[in-house]
């Protein structure tokens, strides 16, 4: 790379069911992809026993929560709590990752919904991560409940999913890149539901 220059860019992954979603940005542009993927098999002993109980968000996760709860508020569903488990079993998915080269890969535990996010040639602040989640919201359409055309909104639909309770998250760094993971439950993404109730139109 010229001038020693490492780019930058930056991916957001979510599963949706058997759904796995890719979302691209970097540059001056922008580039997304959906595929149908069998769930990859579960991490052996991982699935938590309801309930998490609330935990306390480590300093280096600060502004996760609040990202995920300024989303949920302005749509009108309670907040979430963060769960020391959640975190804990996306910590252990994260270090896994982090030993191959931070991929993106989703661990497939059943039960939870899960987020990803991925980095390179910067450090992305717990803020910004849910900012690329939340930004998809651009794309979703409440009144059918679904994302537009070509566009990916899987993301931003757990991260306000109404029935959703609890948030633990976990990073590894990898060189000069980083791979995010945050579990949620219960799970989000039912496939034929929505993320929150809509109002009617009159």
């Amino acid at each position: 790379m010229p001038n020693g220059i490492i780019p930058t860019r930056a991916i957001a992954c979510c599963a949706v069911a058997a759904f796995a979603i890719l979302a691209m940005t970097g540059g001056s542009g922008a580039q997304s992809s959906s595929a149908v993927r069998p769930p990859l098999p579960a991490l052996e002993g991982a699935m938590p026993s309801l309930p998490h109980g609330a935990g306390h968000e480590p300093a280096a996760f600060a502004g996760m929560l609040a990202g995920h709860n300024r989303a949920r508020r302005a749509v009108g569903v309670p907040d979430l709590q963060w769960s020391d488990r959640l975190s804990e079993i996306a910590q252990g998915w994260a270090q896994h990752l982090g030993g191959e080269n931070c991929a993106m890969r989703h661990s497939g535990v059943g039960g939870l919904g899960e987020n990803l996010a991925w980095a390179g040639g910067q450090h992305l602040s717990p803020a910004a991560v849910v900012s690329m989640w939340v930004d998809e919201r651009r794309a979703f359409n409440p009144a059918n409940g679904a994302c537009a055309p070509g566009s990916v909104c899987g993301h931003y639909t757990q991260v306000v999913w109404r029935d959703t309770k609890f948030v633990g998250c976990g990073m590894v760094s990898c060189g000069n890149s980083e791979i995010w993971v945050c579990n949620y439950s219960p799970p989000g993404n039912s496939v034929g539901d929505r993320p929150y109730p809509v109002a009617p139109t009159r």
